[in-house]
């Protein structure tokens, strides 16, 4: 399918203007916007926050919705827009999406890279050149460690698309998962070797803790948080609006509300005003202590 992005040039200028763009410019608001385009996948990790697997519910974000987010999310002056899932290159449609929601932001697209082989690969191409970056998960350097969190034969394709889309042009970071001192720095060592032999630079290698939410509520796994301890990154899933990535969670098939703000998707506007009215009612102090940082090195 071809999905044609809004021609009214009047309506993707980031006016840097009014209280979103404001807060943003002054770092009361982070500047990226979340979308979980769907929630199934392809895999069932053990630490999975939407519990996603292949058997999930096909609950997905529409293609004119998520182009509508990002054009409305740059008018309000945020800098950026994450997509992320379920897997979301199990949709068919998503690179043509990608590509129209790229003429307003640039987009980061959270994805477990097992995919990338065939014409799969080659539907990416016209995602290169554009203000496009794949961020693509692996917890170990190891395959028996990586595999046991993630799924059979995860480190292998991973191992095998990387090199091969970064060698088509496409920016790609690497994502790793742990629970805090479960890697030895040993591990860490070979896991930025081996980032670095593909060319993927340190500042493209982040690290974030489990979150004790969806599936790892029941594997035993990961640190819980409270909301004041996210980071408060506008999140719109199919069903509301969230203060965190981290909100539209599920467990035991059942989807969390607790990091709900509203139930309006569309105009945008309505969320940002809502969550930015929660991160200034925030008493002094109150800022999230969690972020994806890299390995020491």
């Amino acid at each position: 399918m071809s999905v044609e992005a809004p021609t009214d040039p009047e309506a993707t200028v980031n006016e840097t203007v009014g209280p979103i763009a404001a807060a943003i410019e002054s770092g009361l608001l982070p500047g990226r916007v979340w979308v979980y385009s769907n929630y199934h996948c392809n895999l069932e990790c053990a630490y999975c926050l939407t519990e996603s697997a292949p058997r999930s519910t096909r609950r997905i974000i529409g293609p004119e919705q998520m182009v509508a987010i990002a054009e409305q999310a740059a008018a309000l002056g945020f800098k950026e827009v994450g997509v992320t899932g379920g897997e979301p290159f199990l949709r068919r449609d998503l690179p043509d999406i990608i590509v129209a929601m790229s003429e307003h932001l640039p987009v980061t697209v959270l994805t477990n890279g097992t995919l990338f082989g065939g014409d799969r690969l080659d539907a990416l191409d016209v995602l290169v050149d554009r203000p496009v970056r794949f961020q693509i998960s692996l917890d170990s350097p190891d395959p028996e460690p990586n595999d046991a969190m993630r799924g059979p034969l995860n480190y292998a394709k991973v191992v095998d698309a990387v090199p091969r889309m970064v060698e088509r042009g496409h920016t790609v970071r690497i994502a790793t998962t742990v629970d805090e001192g479960a890697m030895m720095p040993d591990d860490q060592v070979r896991l930025c070797a081996l980032h670095r032999s593909w060319g993927i630079t340190d500042d493209d290698h982040l690290v974030r803790p489990i979150i004790t939410s969806g599936r790892a509520e029941d594997s035993g796994l990961g640190e819980r948080f409270v909301r004041d301890q996210l980071p408060p990154e506008l999140t719109i899933a199919d069903h509301g609006a969230f203060w965190s990535a981290f909100g539209p969670t599920v467990h035991k098939g059942r989807t969390d509300t607790h990091l709900l703000i509203t139930r309006t998707t569309l105009p945008l506007e309505v969320p940002a005003l809502a969550l930015l009215g929660l991160v200034e009612g925030r008493p002094p102090g109150a800022d999230a202590s969690w972020s994806a940082e890299p390995f020491s090195r």
